[in-house]
């Protein structure tokens, strides 16, 4: 399991404030899970070419036109620290992920404000959407390299597009890097680098895409208090 101080960033580098240490848990039973993405190397930033633009616009086209996403995911902190969950989203703006026991996390993004819920102390903390990766994630309109966001890195290789982003007037506050699968071209894993160079990784799985999704599941409320159900 992820120590506590290190969940919100896999999902957005959130600089929640008094994250209580980890206690010590047994780790859950692993599921079957396909092999996750490898690793993504340091990539060398360097000039942008017309052809890594075309692959931009490859990948900020592909985004966009996913407007709803139900998937498991694989959380992996550069500790060999592991949980998994279920993320679903919807764009613009909301998002859910409901970690499985024994980990007590919930993160639920309503299109303006993420909130980070940790049942085991009762403690909830709020930051908003646009502070966080996460608002270039769920943009109604994707744009990896415009606005807020600035590409520094793409790596192209037989099957995979890999797109490293930092903001463009904070890039010493860390790094997303998204990790894509080709032909056709679907989101597979982010990395989140800290200002610190802590790294966080998340693998998808049992993507579902295109359903219609319980608006519910985008209104934070703390589990045991009339949540939706997890389906």
């Amino acid at each position: 399991m992820l120590p506590r101080r290190l969940l919100p960033a896999a999902l957005g580098a959130l600089a929640l404030p008094a994250l209580a240490q980890q206690r010590a848990a047994p780790p859950p039973a692993p599921a079957p899970v396909p092999a996750p993405v490898p690793p993504p190397p340091r990539d060398r930033p360097g000039p942008i070419t017309e052809a890594d633009r075309a692959a931009i616009a490859r990948a900020e086209a592909a985004l966009t036109a996913v407007r709803t996403l139900k998937a498991r995911f694989l959380q992996l902190d550069q500790r060999g620290g592991t949980a998994q969950g279920t993320v679903w989203m919807q764009r613009p703006g909301r998002a859910r992920f409901a970690y499985d026991p024994p980990s007590t996390i919930l993160i639920v993004a309503d299109g303006t404000i993420v909130t980070f819920f940790d049942s085991a102390v009762n403690q909830t903390s709020s930051v908003p959407l646009g502070s966080t990766p996460l608002a270039t994630l769920l943009a109604d309109r994707v744009a990896l390299d415009g606005g807020e966001a600035r590409v520094t890195a793409v790596a192209r290789g037989e099957g995979m597009l890999r797109i490293t982003v930092v903001r463009r007037d904070r890039p010493a506050e860390g790094s997303l890097t998204l990790t894509f699968a080709d032909t056709p071209l679907e989101l597979r894993q982010w990395t989140v680098v800290d200002a610190q160079g802590r790294e966080v990784r998340v693998t998808l799985f049992g993507v579902e895409t295109g359903m219609r999704l319980d608006q519910a599941l985008f209104r934070f409320v703390p589990p045991g208090f009339g949540a939706p159900q997890s389906n």
